[in-house]
């Protein structure tokens, strides 16, 4: 950078973050970066006692000598895509770092970014998340362990192939060029993130991922806001993909590019295939009986497991950067035990997702709801009468618990019809619904 420390913006929006933006501002201003050559700016689009926490911190930081400021809207317009696309016009930096309000970055991260964009084509550095509450619950172990694979082997795996990567939302620095040539930030999907990674790399920009700046982040901790983001993840997918698909196949990449934008963008509707895949099943044995056959004949496609297992492995077991301490008899005998909760839990988001997706290819819109986090690092902190806990029921919980009867009943019928080679299937199913149907009522049951 010749020499010199480029000037950078740094955004972080948010909404409602009472448990954690101070934690957030903090660790900005610890920044190892020259205080000259860096400004703030929280995009607070709050609507409670955020604001006046926000206010208090940015006077704080102010007084000692930091470019930081509070930047709010009379409206909501866009959500985080809305707040980042307004908040464009107020960076004086040609590069902005975008957190979101559960990250706390590590004092190098941008000493450790910021030399990537030495090369003029790189629009966006994307570094790997890291989990401050992995340890806290079931529900935290099982979102580590698949985030872990995102990184660790998607993300990794894309960069290696020369593939189109994604700006992870936050965590990351674009040069703020690439946004302009891009066409800025869209609120037409809930994966705005997702949507501008693809333009940005039609337009020529690459992305760069660096496994090993790791930036740590709090995992949900409850079932209803992992549920909540997992909605978000999975519709936004769906209406990236049916907005950028025919974008990326009239566009000049090569055969090969297009073929894995497609498979990449088309992720999301995995779900879908799951949900009926169990669905079918148990009608499957009633039809196998009939015909006098069985359904063992379908025990090839097992070896398609084998290649979740090894990724599944290679990104939590043996992998430098997501086990740093590895101590392999231990972690091969937790890694045992969790991988099947892990896919049984999948399972049983199989119905809530496939309705996210399906929304998504219908056009169906909907608010950006947040996914709200409350400061939880280890098991001695509570969840309990915390804010912004949902209080309502909704249908699709009601319906995975059918569903766990279902399941329980396909289990029963191979038993009677001594069919035995869908039971693990369905055992897994009905654990898996049932556990997310268990888990959204305990947490209901908090607020």
């Amino acid at each position: 950078m010749g020499g010199e420390w480029p000037f950078v913006t740094i955004q972080l929006p948010i909404f409602n973050e009472q448990y954690v933006a101070e934690r957030l501002i903090d660790s900005i201003c610890k920044l190892d970066y020259p205080k000259d050559k860096f400004e703030v700016h929280i995009l607070d689009d709050s609507t409670d006692e955020t604001l006046e926490i926000v206010r208090k911190k940015v006077k704080e930081y102010q007084s000692k000598g930091f470019d930081i400021v509070q930047v709010t809207r009379s409206n909501r317009t866009g959500y985080k895509a809305g707040a980042l696309r307004d908040a464009m016009s107020l960076s004086k930096g040609n590069f902005i770092a975008i957190f979101d309000a559960d990250f706390t970055p590590r004092r190098d991260f941008l000493k450790q970014t910021i030399p990537y964009f030495e090369e003029e084509k790189i629009g966006v550095v994307q570094t790997r998340w890291e989990h401050i509450n992995k340890d806290y619950s079931l529900i935290t172990r099982l979102q580590a362990l698949q985030l872990n694979v995102h990184f660790t082997v998607e993300q990794k795996g894309r960069s290696a192939a020369d593939f189109m990567l994604q700006f992870n939302g936050t965590a990351g620095v674009w040069r703020k060029a690439a946004i302009t040539d891009a066409g800025g930030w869209n609120d037409d999907t809930l994966t705005e993130d997702l949507d501008l990674s693809i333009r940005a790399q039609l337009k020529g920009w690459k992305i760069v991922f660096r496994e090993a700046i790791g930036s740590p982040a709090e995992l949900p901790a409850e079932m209803n806001g992992f549920k909540s983001q997992q909605y978000r993840w999975m519709k936004g997918g769906a209406e990236t993909a049916k907005k950028m698909l025919p974008v990326v196949w009239k566009s000049s990449l090569p055969m090969r590019k297009k073929i894995h934008a497609t498979l990449h963008l088309l992720g999301s509707t995995v779900f879908v295939f799951i949900f009926a895949l169990g669905i079918l099943s148990v009608p499957l044995l009633i039809a196998l009986q009939a015909l006098q056959l069985k359904s063992t004949i379908f025990s090839i496609f097992i070896i398609g497991t084998l290649s979740i297992i090894c990724v599944y492995y290679v990104a939590n077991v043996s992998n430098e950067f997501t086990n740093p301490n590895r101590a392999f008899t231990k972690d091969v005998i937790k890694f045992v035990i969790m991988f099947p909760i892990f896919l049984a839990m999948s399972m049983g988001l199989s119905l809530h997702n496939s309705i996210a997706v399906l929304q998504g290819y219908w056009g169906k819109k909907s608010a950006f709801i947040r996914t709200p986090k409350f400061d939880i690092k280890s098991i001695t902190d509570s969840l309990k009468k915390r804010k912004y806990l949902t209080g309502k029921l909704n249908w699709t919980t009601l319906i995975e618990g059918l569903l766990c009867l279902y399941f329980i009943f396909g289990i029963f019928l191979g038993y009677r019809i001594n069919d035995y080679s869908l039971i693990l299937f369905h055992l897994l199913l009905a654990a898996g619904y049932g556990s997310i149907f268990y888990y959204s009522l305990k947490h209901l049951s908090l607020k």
